[in-house]
């Protein structure tokens, strides 16, 4: 589904089981978009990064909001080794969620 940084979005689709215009809507592409993508037209990045979170990691970006990205940015940028901590936090804490 991933290789060589290119991204099958068909194979991913198909095995999310969702139509194109399901699938590509997420990512704010309209059908017709997402098909000549599927056919073989390069994909932007941006449109390969959104297809990445939203469709391989499972983000649901529409909860994303500006001064979370910001926090991101300032915390990789100025004290990379909190957000690793809080990333491994973050881990541990998610996968007792779903533990319980």
């Amino acid at each position: 589904m991933v290789a060589n940084d290119k991204i099958d979005a068909r194979a991913i689709r198909n095995k999310m089981r969702m139509n194109q215009q399901q699938f590509w809507a997420k990512l704010g592409v309209t059908q017709s978009g997402g098909s000549r993508y599927e056919s073989g037209r390069n994909m932007p990045r941006p449109v390969q990064q959104l297809l990445r979170l939203v469709h391989v990691e499972q983000i649901d970006i529409q909860k994303i909001k500006r001064d979370d990205y910001e926090v991101v940015e300032y915390l990789r940028s100025a004290k990379p080794g909190l957000l690793k901590e809080l990333k491994k936090e973050a881990k541990a804490a998610a996968k007792s969620r779903k533990a319980a």
